[in-house]
């Protein structure tokens, strides 16, 4: 367990400077916020439902955060440790591989839930965010995206021969969902072309069920988001852990 933690703590050590992993897990939602929130403010409207814009936003930038972590850092982290053999090299030592993995998981996790609390608390300073939802409910939701995210961004370690290509298909993965899925802006206010294509992407349903846990909705009213995440998690996990390679 001690070996495990200090495996952690380095692991945590390293990722923290990787600067564009920082920048958009912890600055860029942020930076959104309060571009959109100064653009549109936070009083409630009609074109919202009667919700400030950034109450309907905010959930999208934590989705956002989800992305970041899951299907960039995730996967080109572990894909980089096995084209340099790092991960064979510890076959030979009294560190499992699996620790390796299982750290990775904890800090991206970690660094999600930082990032989501810096939001949170700007959101609330600079436009009076509020959350109209259920706090279990909502956390509850939180972990079905983050599994659903976090499934996909395993896969593409598992299926990536090497860094270069995790590097690609993550990119090709990662910018349409976060910028067609309502993570970004609110899909009220993109055309209904956009709104379709969002139907393909499996955040639109993160974003679409955490935006309506915050808003004060119950998990029971969003059956078909949560049958798709669940469904997708245990795809591509199960894909994941028969091909994944170690070497």
């Amino acid at each position: 367990m001690r070996r495990f933690k200090k495996i952690t703590i380095l692991e945590w050590k390293l990722l923290t400077r990787e600067f564009i992993t920082i920048f958009f897990a912890l600055i860029f939602p942020v930076m959104m916020l309060l571009l959109f929130g100064s653009i549109y403010g936070n009083e409630p409207n009609e074109f919202m439902n009667g919700y400030g814009t950034v109450d309907v936003s905010t959930p999208g930038y934590i989705n956002m955060i989800v992305a970041v972590t899951g299907l960039m850092s995730l996967p080109l982290t572990l894909a980089q440790y096995r084209e340099r053999k790092i991960l064979k090299r510890f076959m030979a030592s009294p560190i499992h591989p699996m620790d390796i993995l299982l750290s990775q998981i904890i800090v991206n996790v970690m660094l999600t839930l930082i990032g989501l609390i810096m939001l949170i608390i700007v959101g609330i300073i600079v436009f009076d965010l509020k959350f109209y939802g259920n706090f279990f409910e909502a956390l509850l939701a939180f972990i079905i995206i983050m599994l659903s995210i976090f499934s996909i961004g395993l896969f593409i370690t598992a299926i990536s021969k090497n860094t270069r290509m995790a590097n690609a298909i993550s990119y090709i993965i990662y910018f349409p969902m976060l910028f067609l899925s309502g993570a970004t802006m609110p899909l009220e206010l993109m055309p209904q072309t956009i709104r379709i294509i969002s139907k393909a992407l499996p955040m639109t349903y993160g974003v679409e069920l955490f935006k309506g846990i915050w808003l004060g909705d119950h998990l029971i009213d969003f059956s078909l988001e949560l049958l798709l995440l669940g469904g997708i998690t245990l795809l591509f996990g199960g894909l994941s852990i028969k091909l994944f390679k170690w070497v």
